[in-house]
């Protein structure tokens, strides 16, 4: 009985720490967006919109990795 409980509140412990490195999969926490019929990808996290995304598919990330690194980390 006592090593059941045990085991159902390690497990409860890992589940809630999952779920908050998770998230929800709300909208509001989406990183970013691909819009293939305009040709765009929308970074939420700092606010931006590139107009290349077949070149970052084929690996050109500079643009985004420049934006990136110039924008200060949010709290």
């Amino acid at each position: 009985m006592c090593l059941r409980k045990s085991g159902e509140e390690k497990q409860d412990s890992i589940d809630s720490q999952r779920q908050s490195a998770v998230g929800r999969a709300m909208r509001s926490e989406k990183i970013r967006t691909y819009n293939y019929p305009q040709n765009r990808i929308t970074d939420h996290r700092i606010n931006q919109s590139f107009h290349q995304l077949d070149k970052t598919l084929e690996g050109d990330l500079q643009p985004i990795l420049t934006a990136l690194k110039s924008t200060p980390p949010s709290l």
